[in-house]
């Protein structure tokens, strides 16, 4: 594949995204596969790192998603950039991308993969979601027995039991709940966060149909968006400004005292 028939591959997968280049740096590099500079909306691919167009296509989709985030959020992407925001942009990419046929997902076709993603789900998430749910069944017992014995319920969990009372509390909402421990205890404790019965539901089902956790959290708190790459840009520069200004208040008081300490010695 060459650097256009890459960009194509990708406008597949989201058209309306401001205009930006993919190049090929022709070098293999031991730090990344590749970079996004969003200065100038390029995307830079170190074509000698990669094995097949396959590899090549899953760092393209990366740096992509750095694209999509940079000019459609509200600029956390030039702060930090692998945010949730960025990981739930990133993980439909590479849905949208299995689909198109654009990247083969691996864990998919090959069957080591596949005999241990059963294992893995199966006997260890699961299992560890059900354990979870009957703990917090047990602190619900234990809770009985304390208002019945006239004794401090966060007491005996963080004292006697080594649990921290929150941890507690949301263990024994996934079994009041009746959360699906089949999502493994991580995605449960998201679910039991969620107020409304029908979007926890909602939730719940969207975990059991693979998605991740970064997408669900997206979904619940959307980030800001704005309009036009131009309100981007007028709020970063709003915020460098006001950085500007207590970063130059901040050194004019180093001045100050330095002078003061030379006229004392």
């Amino acid at each position: 594949m060459n650097q256009d028939q890459v960009k194509d591959q990708l406008l597949l997968l989201d058209s309306e995204v401001d205009n930006f280049t993919v190049t090929f740096s022709g070098k293999a590099s031991k730090k990344v596969d590749g970079l996004y500079y969003p200065d100038r909306c390029e995307i830079i691919l170190h074509n000698k790192n990669f094995a097949d167009n396959n590899q090549m296509m899953y760092t393209a989709i990366h740096e992509f998603a750095h694209h999509v985030h940079f000019t459609k959020s509200n600029g956390t992407a030039s702060n930090r950039a692998h945010t949730k925001d960025f990981w739930n942009i990133f993980h439909r990419l590479l849905y949208r991308a299995e689909e198109a046929g654009v990247y083969r997902n691996v864990f998919e076709e090959v069957n080591e993969f596949r005999e241990l993603t059963e294992k893995l789900k199966g006997s260890y998430l699961a299992k560890n979601g059900h354990l979870m749910k009957e703990l917090g069944e047990l602190l619900m017992k234990a809770m009985e027995l304390c208002q019945m014995y006239h004794a401090s319920f966060e007491d005996y969990v963080d004292r006697v039991l080594g649990i921290h009372r929150n941890d507690a509390k949301t263990l024994m909402k996934t079994h009041q709940l009746d959360i699906n421990p089949e999502i493994g205890y991580e995605n449960m404790k998201v679910v039991a966060r969620v107020k409304d019965e029908d979007m926890r539901r909602e939730v719940e089902n969207a975990f059991m149909n693979n998605y991740t956790a970064d997408m669900i959290k997206s979904e619940l708190n959307p980030p800001e968006r704005f309009d036009s790459r131009l309100s981007f840009l007028e709020g970063e520069k709003y915020r460098l400004e006001q950085t500007l200004d207590r970063l130059t208040a901040k050194l004019a008081k180093l001045e100050r005292d330095i002078d003061t300490l030379k006229k004392e010695m």
